[in-house]
């Protein structure tokens, strides 16, 4: 048993790992076409290796020794067949039938004596398992010899009387050309190599495309959205980038038109008071009755310089700090209803049923419900407000019967810079505020007519 403080304080598990790890990232690509590449050569290798062990190591020798014990039987039958005959003339004539009918070459050199023993090898188990057999199967003195001629081997057998040769043809013993399975694997390993390097070549590319726009966007360079290509995860991937770039391309022409429209309107009351300025008297006696109404304009120009201010501060901090949770939507329409008619609106109703709930933000949904009842309250007066839940989304509508808006009106301010011209007759921040939340949950939002006579909002938030 080793203890913790019989081991190296000065080496750790993860020091070892990093002495490993620093020189197999020398070698290895560092590109990800490299390295994919590499995850598919390395398997495929270790089954062609494999394949050709499970060849040469079962397969070939199986076969090898078969043939090879074929043969040896056949030569065995002849020399019991040879050593049984009487006469020469008889000897002769079981050689001649046995060549004949075993398609081997039989001939007999009587008072011949072997010069020399054993085998000369060639490349292959089959040199190796033709002697196994003739020394099991035979048990006689032998000399066999792969050079005698192109195609065939010469097997001499040393017998009592002489030596009896062989001429087995090398069909009778080889499988075939080992060379044309060592061509085939390598072949289909570098084909296959090939097929999956053109495969990796295209989603790396896609994956190359996907950088490169965005780098671009980072440098302010917005070429437009990309076509997605390649495997499904990188499809994705360029699906949400371009998802991305239109919500950020979204965001800033949202602030530049709301910075251009608190401009312009701004412009108003501080023209208002430079007038008004100017026309007080400069000199002689002032009544304080007689600027009253003056008074009373120019603070009427700085609280709407105020609200238009606020809703610009209110729209350009956003929602994002407050955290999404599950929240009653129908409560926070009743309670939106309740505030509603405590400050002087009227509520025709709330419709819905009890216990509907999404996972939301529950001030900035109900910053965006109070936008659109006061809206309402101001230039319609009653209003309604419904609950609608389907199988994936809820939608919540805010009608009212005043004047409403054409629908040319409509699609004007539904379009992406169309914040200006809104609702509350000022800055047509109320209802870029509106957006700018719903977006932020994944919803949408649509100005319809309303079925009280009025101007409808719809919005549709994610379950």
């Amino acid at each position: 048993m080793f203890s913790n403080q019989d081991a190296d304080p000065g080496v750790t598990r993860d020091d070892g790992w990093q002495r490993l790890d620093r020189p197999l990232r020398r070698i290895l690509p560092r590109s990800l076409m490299g390295r994919s590449m590499l995850i598919v050569l390395i398997p495929l290798l270790v089954t062609q290796a494999i394949a050709l062990g499970l060849f040469y190591g079962t397969y070939l020798n199986v076969v090898s020794r078969r043939l090879s014990d074929g043969v040896t039987g056949e030569v065995s039958l002849v020399i019991a067949m040879v050593e049984h005959g009487s006469s020469e003339a008889e000897r002769a004539l079981i050689l001649q039938d046995a060549s004949s009918r075993t398609q081997l070459g039989f001939s007999f050199h009587p008072g011949e004596e072997l010069s020399r023993h054993g085998t000369n090898h060639v490349l292959g188990p089959m040199d190796d398992d033709f002697a196994r057999s003739i020394r099991q199967n035979l048990g006689r003195p032998y000399d066999v010899d792969w050079s005698e001629a192109p195609q065939t081997v010469r097997a001499s057998i040393q017998l009592p009387g002489g030596v009896m040769v062989v001429m087995v043809p090398v069909k009778r013993l080889n499988i075939g050309p080992i060379w044309l399975f060592v061509v085939w694997a390598v072949s289909s390993s570098i084909l296959l190599f090939l097929i999956a390097g053109l495969f990796m070549r295209n989603q790396v590319r896609a994956i190359r495309r996907l950088g490169h726009a965005a780098e671009l966007f980072g440098m302010g360079r917005d070429q437009g959205p990309i076509r997605p290509q390649g495997a499904r995860e990188v499809r994705q991937a360029a699906v949400a980038f371009n998802r991305m770039q239109a919500r950020v391309n979204r965001f800033v022409a949202q602030r530049t038109a709301v910075l251009a429209g608190v401009s312009h309107d701004l412009r108003t009351p501080l023209t208002r008071l430079r007038l008004t300025v100017a026309m007080i008297p400069t000199f002689g006696p002032i009544r304080a009755e007689t600027l009253k109404p003056d008074l009373a304009d120019m603070v009427t120009d700085i609280e709407d310089m105020e609200r238009l201010i606020g809703s610009y501060l209110s729209f350009a901090r956003g929602e994002g700090a407050e955290e999404p949770v599950l929240t009653d939507l129908r409560g926070m329409l009743d309670d939106v209803a309740a505030a509603t008619v405590r400050a002087g609106g009227q509520v025709l109703g709330v419709e819905g049923r009890e216990g509907v709930e999404a996972v939301v933000r529950p001030d900035a949904l109900r910053r965006v419900l109070t936008n659109l009842a006061e809206n309402a309250r101001r230039h319609g007066g009653a209003m309604r407000f419904s609950l609608r839940e389907g199988e994936r989304n809820i939608e919540i509508a805010v009608e009212d019967n005043g004047p409403g808006l054409s629908a040319s009106r409509r699609a004007a301010i539904s379009e992406l810079n169309g914040t200006s011209g809104g609702q509350d007759g000022k800055s047509g921040l109320g209802l870029t505020i509106v957006r700018d939340i719903i977006h932020a949950h994944g919803g949408s939002i649509r100005l319809m007519d309303s079925p009280l006579g009025g101007l409808g909002v719809l919005l549709s938030l994610p379950k």
